[in-house]
């Protein structure tokens, strides 16, 4: 214990150079060195700590994975600024030239760094609002996705193509945005599908339900509907509704499976589904010209 209490002075009158004085205090190279040391244990132990908050302390409880990894998340942030102060204070930095630095960067953010500012106050807004969540399905302007990550500057969202967007916070405040999941997994979709006048409505209506029934992805309850929305101009066209929660991020590969066995069901039953039809009439006199 001596010996590397005596290594430590060594190594401390080694580094004992003085590069620039702040205010009163005197800061040097070994000055920094403590400060970078004590920064990067900082954030190692307030990293653990959102992680021990989420994973351990509220893992057990009722409290889902958006809310837990919120509350992580603001408890780290609030420990690292305290604890930048104690460090501060603790290497003799003195306080009242921080301040004067942080007047200056207060002055700077106002001209050029206006964008990251307010990707931060969003990101905070997120946080303690929470209108987006970890696990949520949802679209903001040409992003869709699910959200994997919340940061203070940005929010992570993961496409189904797996391609991870990174998207400003500020997007999620100022923008509209569609959260597919705000409430439940559950959502509703219209597809629509178009047969032949010849064909009859109610057998339609009854072929549709009874594909939505067999489909192992769509729910019992709420239960699927059938509607004739329209007398198109080739076709009858109905809206088949269906609430699925299996397939809410890849609705294309549920709108396939469903046009596969609609197709299917409809060829056995002898049901046209039309291509568009138009009636072309010629006029006698317009071949004598």
């Amino acid at each position: 214990m001596e010996s590397l209490q005596q290594l430590l002075l060594q190594i401390k009158s080694l580094l004992d150079i003085h590069l620039f004085s702040a205010g009163k205090s005197a800061v040097t190279l070994w000055t920094l060195v403590v400060l970078v040391v004590l920064v990067f244990l900082l954030f190692s132990i307030t990293l653990w700590l959102k992680t021990w908050i989420v994973k351990s302390l509220l893992a057990n409880s009722s409290v889902e994975l958006g809310v837990r990894l919120a509350v992580g998340a603001i408890i780290r942030y609030i420990v690292i600024a305290v604890g930048l102060v104690v460090i501060l204070q603790t290497t003799g930095v003195d306080l009242s030239t921080v301040t004067i630095l942080a007047g200056a960067l207060g002055v700077g953010v106002g001209f050029g760094l206006q964008n990251v500012t307010n990707n931060f106050v969003s990101g905070f807004i997120l946080l303690i609002e929470r209108p987006i969540k970890v696990g949520d399905r949802i679209e903001v302007g040409p992003v869709t996705g699910d959200v994997v990550n919340i940061a203070l500057r940005a929010t992570t969202v993961v496409t189904n193509d797996n391609i991870a967007i990174i998207v400003p916070n500020s997007e999620f405040v100022s923008s509209r945005v569609t959260n597919w999941s705000y409430t439940d997994r559950s959502v509703r979709f219209n597809f629509p599908v178009g047969v032949s006048y010849q064909s009859d409505p109610e057998l339609v209506r009854r072929l549709l339900l009874q594909v939505a029934d067999q489909h192992a992805g769509v729910l019992k309850d709420p239960k699927p509907d059938a509607l004739l929305q329209e007398f198109g101009d080739s076709a009858l066209n109905f809206i088949l509704r269906v609430w699925t929660k299996q397939y809410s991020t890849t609705p294309g590969t549920l709108r396939s499976e469903l046009n596969f066995m609609i197709s299917k069901i409809f060829k056995e039953q002898g049901i046209e589904i039309p291509y568009p039809q138009r009636d072309l009439h010629i006029r006698s006199g317009s071949l004598d010209r």
